[in-house]
C-alpha cells in the first residue's frame, strides 16, 4: 500500500531537520578544536611557546610555515583556524604581527589542491594546458598579492591597524561584545577532553599536548567532514551555479565564487571544478579568474567563524586576524584584477608556465613540489640551522 501523499513532506522535513542537526553538531565539534589548541598551548608553558613565537617573528619564516602548514593538510581553512587559537589563546597568545605573514602563506598553500588535480591531465597535453593554467593563475594572484602586501605590513602595519579599526567598530554596531555567546556550550564541550589528559598525566605540558593532538583530530575531521557533508547536499547545485555562470559578467562571476565557496566551506572544491571544466574547454582562463577569486575571499569566512569559538581578554585578536584575511584577498582582488596590464600579469605566467609543463612533465612536478614543500621546508631548516 502506498503512504498517503502528505507523508512525503512528513519525510523531507525529517530529512531536511537531520541534515541541519548534523551541520550543527560537526560545527560544533570544529569551534571546540580551535577552543581546545589555545588552552592546549597555554598548558605548554612559556618557554615553548617562545621557541614558536620567536620562530615567526622573522616574516619570511612566518610566510614558509603558513605554507607549508597548509600544503600539508590540504586545507587553508586548519591552518588559519589554528592561527585564531592561537593570537587569542588565553594567554601569552601569538602577537599578531607574527601570525599576518601566517595567514598570507597559507593563502599561498590552499591552491596546492586544485594544482595536483590538473596533473591528472598529464597524458593529454591539450587537456592538461588548459587545465594547469586555471589551477595556477591563483598561485600567481597570491604571490603577487603577498610580494605588495608584506612589504607594505612590515613597514606600516596597514593590516594590523586596519583590522583592529574594524573590529573596533564591530563593537559600536548593536552592542556587540567580544564574549563569545558560545562560550559556555563550548566549556562544558571541553570538559570530556581536559578530563582525559588530566586522568593520562600529571605534566601540565604533556596535559597541553594531549589536549592539541585531540582538539587538532577534532578541528580537522570536523571540518573535513562538514565540507563533505556540505558539498554532498551542493553537488548537483553548485554544478549548475558554476556551470551558469560561464560567459556572464566579471563582478557577478566573482560573486558566484564567493557565495559557492561559503556554502561548500572550502575555496579548494570550487577551484577544483574550474579545473575539468577548463580541461574540457568550456571555461577560459579569464572567464575562470575572477571566479577564482571570489572563492579566495569566500574561504576567509571560517576564520572569522572560527573567531566565535574563542572568548577572553585575546578573543579580541581572534576577530582581528579574521578580518586581516579578508582584507588581504579583498585588497588583492582591487589591486590586481581591475587594471587590465596587472591582471594580465597572473594571467600570463600561468599560461607560460603551462606551456613549459606541457612540453615537460617535469617542470610542472618540480613547480608542485617545489614551491609548496621543498622550498618551504628548506628555509625552515635553513633558519633553525642558523640560530
Amino acid at each position: 500500500m502506498n503512504p498517503p501523499p502528505n507523508d512525503q513532506p512528513a519525510f523531507s522535513l525529517a530529512q531536511t531537520v537531520t541534515r541541519i542537526a548534523n551541520i550543527l553538531a560537526l560545527l560544533f565539534l570544529f569551534l571546540l578544536g580551535v577552543k581546545g589548541l589555545g588552552d592546549g598551548f597555554k598548558l605548554l608553558g612559556g618557554d615553548v611557546l617562545d621557541v614558536i613565537f620567536s620562530t615567526t617573528e622573522n616574516p619570511f619564516i612566518g610566510l614558509t610555515v603558513g605554507i607549508l602548514a597548509t600544503t600539508l593538510v590540504q586545507r587553508s581553512a586548519v591552518t588559519t583556524s589554528v592561527i585564531v587559537g592561537l593570537v587569542a589563546a588565553p594567554e601569552t597568545p601569538l602577537p599578531l604581527a607574527n601570525a599576518i605573514p601566517m595567514v598570507m602563506g597559507a593563502n599561498i598553500g590552499t591552491t596546492v589542491t586544485n594544482t595536483i588535480l590538473s596533473l591528472a591531465h598529464m597524458t593529454r597535453p591539450e587537456e592538461f594546458r588548459r587545465a594547469f593554467a586555471v589551477a595556477t593563475c591563483l598561485d600567481f594572484f597570491s604571490i603577487m598579492t603577498v610580494a605588495m602586501l608584506l612589504p607594505l605590513e612590515l613597514t606600516t602595519g596597514f593590516l594590523q591597524r586596519t583590522s583592529a579599526l574594524l573590529a573596533a567598530r564591530l563593537g559600536d554596531v548593536g552592542g556587540v561584545t567580544y564574549e563569545s555567546p558560545l562560550s559556555g556550550a563550548l566549556n562544558w564541550g571541553f570538559v570530556p577532553i581536559s578530563g582525559l589528559a588530566e586522568s593520562l598525566f600529571e605534566s601540565q605540558r604533556a596535559q597541553g599536548l594531549v589536549v592539541i593532538g585531540v582538539s587538532a583530530v577534532l578541528l580537522f575531521v570536523a571540518l573535513a567532514a562538514l565540507v563533505k557533508r556540505m558539498h554532498s547536499i551542493m553537488q548537483t547545485r553548485v554544478e549548475k551555479f558554476v556551470g551558469g555562470v560561464l560567459g556572464s559578467s566579471a563582478g557577478f562571476s566573482w560573486l558566484v565564487g564567493v557565495i559557492v565557496t561559503v556554502m561548500v566551506q572550502s575555496s579548494s572544491i570550487t577551484t577544483s571544478l574550474l579545473v575539468p571544466l577548463a580541461a574540457a574547454g568550456l571555461l577560459t582562463l579569464e572567464t575562470a579568474f575572477p571566479i577564482t577569486l571570489g572563492a579566495n575571499v569566500g574561504t576567509t569566512v571560517t576564520a572569522l567563524l572560527a573567531s566565535l569559538a574563542v572568548s577572553g581578554p585575546n578573543a579580541i585578536f581572534g576577530i582581528e586576524i579574521g578580518l586581516v584575511h579578508l582584507l588581504f584577498n579583498l585588497i588583492g582582488c582591487l589591486l590586481i584584477y581591475p587594471v587590465p596590464a596587472v591582471r594580465r600579469i597572473p594571467l600570463g605566467a600561468a599560461r607560460g608556465l603551462a606551456a613549459l609543463a606541457v612540453r615537460s612533465r617535469k617542470v610542472a612536478l618540480l613547480y608542485v613540489g617545489g614551491l609548496f614543500y621543498g622550498i618551504p621546508a628548506i628555509l625552515i631548516v635553513l633558519e633553525r640551522a642558523l640560530r
